[in-house]
């Protein structure tokens, strides 16, 4: 049974609900779109629909690059680890393995968060 999607922009159509939720969750159908199912005359708000309310839609704003910020401050501690393993004392060293670890902590943490987020909508 197909899904009509009506947004600002225009109508947009899909083939079953699991991929409007799929859309819903990536930001291409907003909690204030209206849904129609097919042999119904109700359009209903995306927010209204039980499995588009438990979708998490996706986060705008600096919430949503919280992935970019995490790269970011992984490689700006990569570096400043590599630079203090380099050095010749050997306090400075072991911190800069500590911090070594750390990046890597974070990096195995960005590798899972990227790895849970939903794929594009096949079609």
């Amino acid at each position: 049974m197909g899904y009509r999607v009506r947004t600002p922009d225009g109508e947009l159509n899909y083939p079953t609900l699991l991929d409007v939720e799929a859309a819903y969750s990536q930001g291409l159908v907003d909690p204030n779109d209206e849904v129609l199912e097919d042999g119904h005359s109700t359009w209903r708000k995306a927010s209204s629909i039980p499995a588009l309310a438990r979708a998490r839609p996706a986060t705008k704003g600096l919430g949503g690059r919280t992935q970019l910020l995490s790269v970011a401050a992984a490689v700006v501690m990569g570096i400043w680890a590599l630079m203090l393993i380099l050095s010749d004392s050997w306090p400075r060293r072991g911190l800069g393995i500590v911090l070594a670890l750390g990046v890597s902590a974070l990096l195995t943490r960005v590798t899972a968060k990227a790895f849970k987020r939903p794929g594009p909508v096949k079609d």
